[in-house]
C-alpha cells in the first residue's frame, strides 16, 4: 500500500531529521512507529501528506499503490488527501473548529471528497459515527468541541478521517494525554476500522501492543528495528527496543541512564545509539551499522551482522 524507500528529510544547514528511512506499510494492516520525541516520526507523516515546510529538502521515494507522491503537484495531492490518505491529528482542544458542530466537521470530508450536499453529508456522518459506536450519535452531531472530553474529541477525529472513505489513515499520537479508559475506547474504535490501512506514530507501548500488526522503531532520525508485533514484544533485537520494553512498569521500570539522542554537530560517525548502549564496542563507535535482515525482520545493529 505505502512503500517508503531511502526517505531523507533535512532543513537548511541542518542534519537530516529523517535519514534514509525504508518502510513498507502493508495493505489492510496496522503499522505503529514508536520512538522518542525528535526521532523523525511526525516528519515522516508530513512527508507522506506533502505538508512539510517550504525549506524542507526531501529525497527518496514515497509510493501509494505504485503512485510516486513526491512527484505530484499540490493540485494533484489535494485529490489524494482525504480521498485516499486521511490524517488523524492528536485530539487536543485545537484539533477541531470550536464554532462548528461535530456533525458538520465529520461531514466536511464527505462534502469535499464525495461531493455530497450538506444535509446528506451530515446524515452520512451520523451513520458513520453510529457504525463506530461513538454513542448518542444524533446528540453528538449537534454538540460543539468544547462540550466533549479529550477522548471523545480523539474519536471524532478518527471518524472524520475515515468518513470519506480514505484507504489509508495516518494517525499522530491518538492516545496522547488520555487516561486508561479513554485509551481503550480509542483502541476499540481503531480496531473496528476493518479493511483500513493504519500508519500510526505513538509513544504508548501498551496501546501499540493492543492494535499493531507491525512495529517500526525510530531513533535519532533512523529506523532501527522493524518486525511483527509478536516479535517485538517477545524478543526485541535492538538495544534501544530492549530498553523501551524494560522501562514498562510490568517489566520493573528498568530505566537505563544514558545520553540524549545525537543532534546537529554532535551527530557524527558510528552508531547513533552507541553512547547509550551497554553493549557498545569500538566498531559501534567507529562505523554506522546498516539495516540487517534477521529472518523476516530487520535491525540496525552490528551484533547481528552474521545472522542473516
Amino acid at each position: 500500500m505505502i512503500e517508503i524507500e531511502n526517505l531523507t528529510i533535512a532543513f537548511t544547514k541542518g542534519k537530516p531529521v529523517v535519514d534514509y528511512l525504508n518502510l513498507s506499510v502493508p495493505d489492510g494492516k496496522r503499522t505503529i512507529v514508536i520512538g522518542e520525541s525528535g526521532s523523525g516520526k511526525s516528519m515522516m507523516l508530513s512527508a507522506i501528506l506533502q505538508v512539510l515546510p517550504p525549506d524542507a529538502a526531501v529525497s527518496g521515494s514515497i509510493r501509494l499503490d505504485g503512485l510516486e507522491l513526491l512527484n505530484l503537484t499540490e493540485k494533484e495531492m489535494k485529490k489524494i488527501r482525504g480521498a485516499r490518505l486521511a490524517y488523524i491529528p492528536q485530539g487536543s482542544a485545537n484539533s477541531l473548529n470550536p464554532v462548528l458542530t461535530v456533525g458538520f466537521q465529520v461531514a466536511e470530508p464527505i462534502m469535499e471528497v464525495r461531493k455530497k450536499k450538506r444535509e446528506e453529508a451530515i446524515r452520512m456522518a451520523v451513520d458513520w459515527m453510529r457504525r463506530l459506536q461513538l454513542g448518542n450519535e444524533e446528540r453528538l452531531a449537534s454538540a460543539y468541541p468544547h462540550m466533549l472530553s479529550g477522548g471523545m474529541r480523539q474519536r471524532v477525529l478518527i471518524a472524520m478521517g475515515a468518513a470519506a472513505g480514505a484507504e489509508v489513515l495516518l494517525a499522530d499520537e491518538p492516545t496522547k494525554g488520555l487516561d486508561k479508559e479513554r485509551i481503550e475506547r480509542v483502541q476499540d474504535m481503531l480496531l473496528r476500522l476493518e479493511g483500513k490501512t493504519l500508519l500510526c506514530i505513538s509513544h504508548d507501548l501498551r496501546f501499540s501492543r493492543e492494535i499493531a500488526d507491525y512495529i517500526s522503531v525510530m531513533y535519532a532520525a533512523e529506523q532501527v528495528e522493524y518486525c511483527t508485533k509478536e516479535e517485538f514484544f517477545r524478543n526485541p533485537l535492538h538495544p534501544y527496543s530492549q530498553m523501551l520494553l524494560a522501562a514498562l512498569p510490568e517489566n520493573g521500570m528498568k530505566v537505563t541512564a544514558g545520553f540524549a539522542p545525537p543532534h546537529g554537530k554532535d551527530q557524527v560517525g558510528g552508531c547513533r545509539f552507541a553512547a547509550r548502549c551497554p553493549g557498545c564496542t569500538e566498531q559501534c563507535r567507529r562505523t554506522a551499522p546498516p539495516m540487517i535482515t534477521v529472518g523476516k525482520r530487520k535491525v540496525r545493529c552490528h551484533r547481528y551482522a552474521d545472522s542473516g
